[in-house]
């Protein structure tokens, strides 16, 4: 089947008529395989499905958007491409609910870092596509969200953000505005640190898990 993603996917061990879907963006740099190996861990009524980003940077890498630097080292996200992205996820979506017997009233994001920053961007844009965004490592970048996001409907929508106190790749002063700017969006959320740099622990893995299982 010929899809607008490459991805990689693990079907649901307890099979309904629609199961949930949890669908995983991978970081700058990686690939599909990277969250995939969370995979078996996950609930077993889940379609697990990781995305391979469209930018190829060559050797197995992929993005989402351009990271760019200017003459002083300062960094800048390609918002164009971003916005491209976040586009093709949400018909990414789409066209897994017409393909697998998904319920699309159960569809959870997993991002870790562009993937978490797109996550939030495409919940918020397309809630009606997004029940839940679980958003390892990143942020909230407003720039690259659909023009009118406000006037969406929020109501089913929750939040699972978590950051690493020490992440020398996306500073934690950055995550730490998330759930102020959800909560003014009456988006319902939850925000964890945890003590470790840009990566996922044992202990953040546990709660975003138990988190998802809960809600």
């Amino acid at each position: 089947m010929n899809l607008s993603l490459e991805y990689l996917i693990r079907e649901p061990k307890i099979k309904l008529d629609k199961n949930p879907l949890l669908l995983l963006l991978h970081g700058y740099g990686s690939n599909e395989a990277d969250l995939f190996s969370f995979a078996s861990e996950l609930p077993e009524e889940y379609y697990v499905i990781s995305a391979r980003a469209p930018y190829d940077l060559q050797y197995g890498s992929y993005a989402w958007y351009a990271i760019n630097f200017d003459a002083n080292e300062n960094k800048f996200s390609d918002h164009e491409q971003a916005k491209l992205s976040r586009d093709l996820i949400a018909q990414f979506i789409d066209e897994l609910v017409a393909n697998y017997p998904i319920d699309e009233k159960q569809i959870t994001l997993l991002g870790f870092s562009q993937g978490a920053i797109l996550s939030h961007a495409i919940a918020l844009s397309h809630p009606d596509k997004v029940q839940k965004v679980i958003a390892l490592s990143g942020y909230i970048s407003e720039p690259i969200f659909e023009e009118n996001y406000k006037n969406n409907d929020f109501s089913n929508l929750k939040v699972f953000a978590a950051h690493g106190t020490v992440d020398q790749v996306i500073p934690v002063e950055w995550a730490r505005k998330t759930k102020a700017f959800l909560d003014n969006l009456s988006v319902k959320s939850v925000y964890h640190e945890y003590p470790i740099g840009h990566g996922v622990s044992p202990q953040e893995f546990n709660d975003f898990k138990n988190w998802l299982i809960q809600n």
